[in-house]
C-alpha cells in the first residue's frame, strides 16, 4: 500500500460533512467541481492553500451529519492523500474508503499534530511521523482487502480491476 507525505490542515471535533461540502453545491457529483468549495464553511483559504499530497488532521467524530458521498470525494478530488483524526463517524469511514480515501484512526496524532506540519503516513504499518517535530505514532492498519480497495482509487475500480 502506499504511503502519504504533506502539508497538514488541522480543524476540531465533529466537522460534519455540511461544513465538508455545503448542501448548496449538491447539484452535481463531479469531483473537480465539489473539490472547488471543499472545506469552505470552515476555512475559506483552503482550497487556495491546499497542494497535492497533503494531508487534514482533525478531531473526534470527522464526517458526521448527513451521509453524503460528496464529502470525501470533494477532500479526495482536492488534493487531499489522507485524513488522520481521534476517530470518524462510521457512514463516513465507509464512504471514504468505497471513493478511495486514506482515513487513519489515531487519537495521540489528532491531538499532537500541528497546522502547517509536515506529516508522512505509512498505510502498511500505520505508521505517523511528524517531520517537523520528529515525533512517531501509530495509526490504525486496514485489513488487506480494504488496502486494495483504496490503492484501486476505490470500490468500484476495485471490482472492475478484479474482473480483468
Amino acid at each position: 500500500m502506499e504511503s502519504a507525505h504533506g502539508k497538514v490542515f488541522k480543524y476540531g471535533d465533529n466537522v460534519d460533512t455540511d461544513v465538508i461540502i455545503p448542501a448548496r453545491y449538491l447539484n452535481t457529483s463531479k469531483p473537480e467541481e465539489l473539490a472547488v468549495h471543499c472545506m469552505e464553511d470552515i476555512d475559506s483559504s483552503f482550497v487556495e492553500k491546499v497542494q497535492k499530497g497533503d494531508i487534514i488532521v482533525a478531531g473526534k467524530n470527522f464526517g458526521c451529519g448527513s451521509s453524503r458521498e460528496h464529502a470525501p470525494i470533494a477532500i479526495r478530488a482536492a488534493g487531499v492523500k489522507c485524513v488522520i483524526a481521534e476517530n470518524f463517524a462510521r457512514i463516513f469511514y465507509r464512504n471514504a474508503i468505497n471513493i478511495g480515501l486514506a482515513i487513519v484512526e489515531c487519537p495521540e496524532a489528532s491531538k499532537e499534530i500541528s497546522a502547517g506540519d509536515t506529516v508522512s503516513v505509512d498505510f502498511s504499518s500505520g505508521i505517523i511521523t511528524d517531520e517537523t517535530t520528529g515525533r512517531k505514532f501509530k495509526g490504525q492498519t486496514f485489513p488487506p482487502f480494504m488496502q486494495k480497495i483504496i490503492d484501486a482509487g476505490g470500490l468500484v475500480n476495485y471490482i472492475n480491476e478484479s474482473r480483468e
